[in-house]
């Protein structure tokens, strides 16, 4: 990801944070993204570096307006001032901001926590689960039948937010269900200012063992962390923690493994 497209971001996600938004907010700018992706003229014509940019929003104004609120319409229209790297990427720009709403409505309700936990638990879940898998990914399947698998499995068991973002990451704009979801994940986290640790394990931590964790890896990375714990049989001992880019091994099989290099 380009320094310029990340600018570019951080400038929507200021423009999202000075609006109160809800959950229609999200589901009206999800209707935006999905106009766009389903007509290609649309999106390059407000993406075209070569118009003049008020041409740009008036076009996004006359589209959109009457048919979204009047906060999600100037969302967009101060997005399609931006220079884009193409249509598509400005989608993805307005789909961040689509799930950044979902998650600050969640906050709002106080159910950030256990939105980012349960989508975690739930990407965990169909990633462990090929037939699961296999069917939220089958294309020939219709999309509302495959989103009413997932509310099936979700009813009366996570936030709204929960539910609202697993259906929608059916779609799979990042590649596969399960990481798009992850995407998800880590907006939730961002929105707190911390970041995810996926902590795998043979057997579950207690209370005690995840908080000393938890402040230890605090102080190493100097931000806040949350910790999403993995039962994994196929680590004997310890713990094998992924904190962003990097893989801390604290595990006997690490250290058997590192024993018979010294040896050989």
């Amino acid at each position: 990801m380009s320094s310029q497209y990340e600018d570019r971001l951080s400038v929507l996600d200021g423009a999202l944070d000075g609006v109160k938004v809800d959950a229609a907010f999200s589901d009206e700018l999800f209707a935006v993204v999905d106009a766009l992706l389903g007509s290609p003229i649309l999106r390059r014509a407000v993406t075209d570096p070569g118009t003049p940019e008020e041409a740009r929003q008036a076009l996004v104004r006359g589209v959109f307006g009457g048919k979204v609120s009047k906060p999600v319409v100037e969302l967009v229209a101060e997005g399609a001032t931006m220079r884009w790297n193409g249509g598509r990427t400005f989608a993805a720009a307005l789909e961040r901001q689509a799930v950044r709403a979902q998650l600050i409505a969640a906050e709002r309700a106080d159910q950030l926590d256990d939105t980012e936990d349960e989508l975690f638990r739930f990407a965990r879940l169909v990633e462990s689960n090929p037939d699961l898998r296999n069917a939220l990914s089958d294309r020939a399947v219709g999309l509302a039948a495959r989103q009413e698998l997932v509310e099936e499995l979700l009813r009366g068991k996570a936030t709204p937010a929960t539910l609202a973002l697993a259906k929608r990451a059916v779609l799979a704009r990042e590649r596969t269900f399960d990481h798009t979801i992850e995407s998800y994940v880590t907006l939730a986290a961002q929105q707190k200012n911390r970041l995810i640790a996926t902590v795998r394990v043979a057997e579950s931590m207690t209370p005690g063992q995840r908080e000393r964790l938890r402040k230890s890896l605090s102080k190493q990375v100097g931000r806040d962390v949350a910790l999403q714990e993995v039962i994994d049989e196929s680590v004997i001992g310890g713990v094998l923690v992924e904190l962003a880019d990097e893989v801390i091994e604290g595990t006997v099989a690490a250290r058997l493994h590192e024993a018979e290099r010294l040896f050989s």
